[in-house]
């Protein structure tokens, strides 16, 4: 098995390091989140979610998954959890503050899983995988602070694959003008006075291992009466 001191020519190796839980979560993530994700960052996932250290990348890691499995022998399973970044945080030196639900899943068994919560740190290893929703296309959930036509803030859910969102165009449907989006913390994209009608949103999905990058131009569009609070679904799965 490769580690840390060799992660720079392996992009499938794992990490050592450590990871808690969020106390009193009640199994699930936090709709509060950093990454802007709401109530969706409580459950996503089936509430296999994470806050991140490092990883979070100013907001660029929200919405990223990793498989994170603990290491102490006769209580941990061979392949963990998979968890989603929702949020950001660390504690006594973690990369992964995880929800019980996803802590209670590197365990072997039930009891195995309350001796691991008792320990409350454990030692992990993790790597990042790509994140999958076969079930549910890429899908903007609008902030409920949006005003149209003067403001507009929006949500990035069940981003796929295991590239980063590192840029969002909003464009004109009928001239085709677009304008670069600010990312004003985590997964949230906003505009200021946004073009009106029907808009078309364009994510420049990044991976910087292979140093490529692709814009990807989903076939649905924004209603030219999207409202603050829905959520409009893009059309389309990346891989």
């Amino acid at each position: 098995m490769q580690t840390l001191a060799d992660t720079s020519s392996c992009t499938d190796c794992f990490v050592n390091s450590r990871a808690t839980y969020y106390p009193h979560s009640e199994q699930n993530g936090t709709a509060n989140g950093a990454c802007g994700f709401g109530s969706f960052g409580a459950l996503v996932n089936g509430g296999d979610v994470s806050a991140a250290s490092s990883l979070y990348r100013n907001g660029v890691g929200c919405g990223a998954c990793y498989q994170v499995r603990c290491t102490k022998s006769g209580y941990c399973s061979d392949n963990g959890v998979t968890v989603v970044i929702t949020d950001q945080g660390s504690s006594d030196n973690t990369d992964f503050i995880l929800s019980e639900h996803a802590f209670d899943r590197m365990a072997q068994t039930t009891d195995a899983a309350s001796y691991l919560l008792a320990l409350g740190v454990l030692d992990i290893q993790y790597r990042r995988v790509a994140c999958s929703y076969p079930h549910e296309n890429i899908t903007f959930k609008i902030d409920e602070s949006s005003s149209n036509p003067n403001y507009l803030a929006f949500v990035i859910w069940y981003q796929q694959g295991i590239r980063d969102i590192t840029a969002v165009q909003l464009c004109e449907t009928e001239n085709f003008e677009c304008k670069l989006l600010d990312r004003s913390h985590g997964a949230v994209w906003t505009s200021i006075s946004p073009p009106s009608g029907p808009l078309s949103i364009r994510m420049l999905f990044s991976d910087e291992d292979e140093q490529s990058e692709e814009w990807v131009v989903p076939p649905n569009n924004l209603p030219a009466d999207w409202k603050p609070g829905q959520t409009y679904d893009s059309g389309i799965q990346v891989n």
